[in-house]
C-alpha cells in the first residue's frame, strides 16, 4: 500500500492497467494473422507524430494519435493495393516516420531526456491529461473491438471464407489498424515506442502456450499482461529501476515459466477434462 501513497503512481497503476487491458485484445489479432512486427513500424510513425506536436505546440500524445490513425489507413490501402510489394511500401511509411522524427525533434529542439522517455516510456510521468486520453482511446478501441470481434475473427483465420460470407474485409481491414494505431500511442506511454509491440505479442503468445481455445487464450493474455504491467510496475518502484524494461521483462519471464512448464502439472490442471466415450475414463 506504500506505493499508492503517491499520485504519479496512482495514475501510473491506472494507466498500466488500462494499457494491459487492450493491447492483449488487439495483440491476439495481431499474431494470428502474422503482422507481430506492426506495431514497431507504426511506433515509428508514433514518433513523427509525438515531435511534431512538440513543433506545433500542440499536446503531442494527441498529435501522435491522429497521425498514428492516418499512417495505419495509408498502409492498410498500401497493402492491399500493392500486395506484391507491400512489404517494401511498409518499409518506406515507417522509415519515413523515423526521418520526420528526426528533423521535428531538431526543429523543437526537444532535449535528450523528453526523447529517451518517449523511446522507452515514462509512465511515473503519466499526467491527469494523459489518463483522461488514454482512457478515452482505449474505450474507443473496446467499442469498435466488440462490435467487429467475430469479423476479426474469421477475417484472421482466412480473409476469402470472411470475403465469401459478405464481410466488408477491406473496411474492416482499415478500422482494425486504426484501432492497432491507438493502442501503441497508449502503450507508448507506458513502456515506450521501442517496446510498445511487446504488451501486445508477449502476453498473447504465453498464452498460446496453454492450448486452450480462441476466447480463452485472449483472456489468459489479459491476465498475463495485467500481472506484467502491475508487477513490473511494483519492482521497479522498490528496486528503483526503468519501469518499461521491467514491465517487458516481466512478460518476457511469464512466458519462459510457461514454455519450460509446457508439459507440467499446471497444463494437466488448466487443460479441460475429456471423457472418452467408449471406455468412461478422462483423457
Amino acid at each position: 500500500m506504500e506505493l499508492l501513497q503517491f499520485d504519479f503512481m496512482q495514475r501510473a497503476l491506472v494507466a498500466g492497467l488500462i494499457t494491459a487491458l487492450v493491447c492483449p485484445l488487439i495483440g491476439i489479432f495481431v499474431v494470428v494473422r502474422r503482422q507481430a512486427m506492426i506495431g514497431d513500424g507504426l511506433g515509428h510513425i508514433a514518433f513523427a507524430g509525438i515531435m511534431g506536436g512538440y513543433v506545433l505546440n500542440i499536446y503531442p500524445t494527441f498529435v501522435a494519435a491522429l497521425v498514428t490513425m492516418l499512417g495505419a489507413g495509408g498502409i492498410e490501402f498500401v497493402r492491399r493495393k500493392h500486395i506484391r510489394y507491400a512489404d517494401t511500401s511498409l518499409a518506406i511509411f515507417f522509415y519515413s516516420g523515423i526521418a520526420l522524427a528526426v528533423i521535428f525533434s531538431s526543429m523543437a529542439k526537444v532535449p535528450g531526456n523528453g526523447i529517451i522517455g518517449v523511446l522507452f516510456g515514462s509512465i511515473l510521468t503519466v499526467t491527469a491529461t494523459d489518463l483522461w486520453l488514454i482512457g478515452a482511446c482505449a474505450l474507443l478501441v473496446l467499442a469498435v473491438m466488440a462490435r467487429c470481434f467475430y469479423k476479426l475473427m474469421l477475417m484472421s483465420f482466412d480473409e476469402e471464407v470472411a470475403k465469401v460470407a459478405g464481410i466488408n474485409t477491406a473496411v474492416v481491414g482499415v478500422v482494425f489498424s486504426m484501432m492497432t494505431a491507438l493502442v501503441v500511442v497508449v502503450g507508448m506511454r507506458i513502456v515506450g515506442i521501442l517496446l510498445v509491440s511487446s504488451l501486445m505479442i508477449i502476453p498473447v503468445a504465453a498464452s498460446q502456450l496453454l492450448r486452450v481455445g480462441f476466447k480463452a487464450t485472449l483472456g489468459w493474455a489479459v491476465v498475463f499482461s495485467v500481472i506484467s504491467v502491475w508487477g513490473g510496475l511494483v519492482l521497479s518502484f522498490y528496486l528503483d529501476i526503468a519501469p518499461g524494461g521491467t514491465i517487458v521483462m516481466m512478460a518476457v519471464a511469464i512466458y519462459l515459466l510457461l514454455l519450460v512448464g509446457a508439459d507440467g502439472l499446471l497444463f494437466k490442471w488448466l487443460k479441460p477434462r475429456r471423457v472418452n466415450p467408449v471406455s468412461g475414463q478422462e483423457r
